[in-house]
C-alpha cells in the first residue's frame, strides 16, 4: 500500500488532538477506523482526510456525547449532525437556566430566608369528584401531556356539560424536573350532583377525593414558570415540616389565573400540599 497519503498513529494524534489511546478506543468501538493496520507490526495509519472526522469525534465527546451517539451521527450525514447539536445546545441551555435559578433560590434563602418569598396558609379543600388523566413523565413532557389531556378532559365535560366546582390542578405524585420521572395526573372538579361524564376514553378515569387540610402558597408570573416554581414546592414542604404535621398526599398544581403561556405575567398558581398530624408512635 502507498502510504505517502497516510499519517502513522503518532503523527494523527497530533493533527487531530486525540490521544493514541483514544484513538485505539475509537478504532475498538467502530468510531473511527484507520486506514491501514500493518499486519506485522500491529501498526495504525490513518488517512490525512480522517484529520477532520477525528476532530469532530474529539468535539462531540468533549460535550459528552455518547461514544455509541458519536458513530451514529457521524454515519447519519451533516444535517442530522446539524439538528443534534442545535438539541443540544437547546438542552445545556434549558440545564444552565435551571441551574442559575437554583443557585438564585439558595442565595435568597440564605440571605432572606424561605419565609420572606413564599407565605404559606392552611385552608380546608372539600371532597370532590374529579376527571383524571396520569401519565408517568419528567418536566421535558409535562406541558405537552398537560394541553393533551384537558383538552381531552373539557370535551368530556361539554358532553355532559359538567358544572365544574373549582379550578383544574395537577397532582404530581413525586419529583417532576428534568433528572426523574413520576406519575402526573391532570384533574378536573365537578359537581357530583349534576350531569355526569360518559364514554370516556381510554386512560381517563372518575376518582372521589375526600375533604382534607391543605398548606398552601401562591406563586405569579415568572415565579409560576419552572424552575423556579421549585421554590414554592420547597417552601411548603419546609414550613409541613418545620410545623410538625405529616405529609397527606401528593402536592397539587392548582391553576388559580392561567393565560396557557408558561411564563406569563398574569399566571397565577397556588402549590398546595395535603396535610394531616403525625401519627403517634
Amino acid at each position: 500500500m502507498d502510504r505517502k497519503n497516510l499519517l502513522p498513529i503518532g503523527q494523527f494524534s497530533q493533527a487531530s488532538g486525540l490521544s493514541v489511546t483514544a484513538l485505539r478506543h475509537y478504532d475498538a468501538s467502530g468510531v473511527l477506523a484507520p486506514a491501514f493496520v500493518d499486519p506485522v507490526s500491529g501498526y495504525r495509519y490513518f488517512r490525512r482526510d480522517q484529520v477532520r472526522t477525528a476532530q469532530s469525534i474529539r468535539a462531540l465527546r468533549q460535550l459528552d456525547i455518547p461514544v455509541e451517539d458519536v458513530r451514529r451521527l457521524l454515519d447519519g450525514g451533516e444535517e442530522e449532525l446539524a439538528a443534534a447539536l442545535h438539541a443540544h445546545l437547546r438542552a445545556a441551555e434549558r440545564r444552565l437556566e435551571v441551574q442559575r435559578s437554583v443557585v438564585h433560590s439558595l442565595l435568597s434563602r440564605l440571605t432572606e430566608g424561605v419565609e420572606m418569598t413564599h407565605r404559606v396558609t392552611v385552608r380546608q379543600g372539600a371532597a370532590e369528584r374529579i376527571l383524571v388523566r396520569g401519565a408517568t413523565l419528567d418536566n421535558s413532557g409535562l406541558d405537552a401531556f398537560l394541553r393533551v389531556a384537558y383538552q381531552e378532559m373539557y370535551e368530556v365535560a361539554g358532553r355532559g356539560p359538567l358544572t365544574f366546582t373549582g379550578p383544574a390542578f395537577v397532582r404530581f405524585h413525586g419529583v417532576c424536573d428534568d433528572e426523574n420521572e413520576t406519575l402526573v395526573e391532570a384533574c378536573l372538579p365537578f359537581w357530583e350532583d349534576g350531569a355526569q361524564p360518559t364514554d370516556l376514553p381510554e386512560g381517563m378515569t372518575v376518582r372521589e377525593l375526600p375533604e382534607n387540610t391543605l398548606a398552601c402558597t401562591e406563586v405569579e408570573g415568572e415565579a409560576a414558570a419552572f424552575p423556579q416554581i421549585l421554590g414554592a414546592y420547597d417552601a411548603v414542604a419546609d414550613w409541613i415540616t418545620e410545623h410538625g404535621f405529616a405529609f397527606a398526599g401528593p402536592a397539587r398544581m392548582v391553576y388559580r389565573r392561567w393565560t396557557g403561556t408558561p411564563d406569563h405575567p398574569d399566571n397565577r398558581l397556588e402549590i398546595a400540599w395535603p396535610i394531616d398530624e403525625p401519627a403517634d408512635d
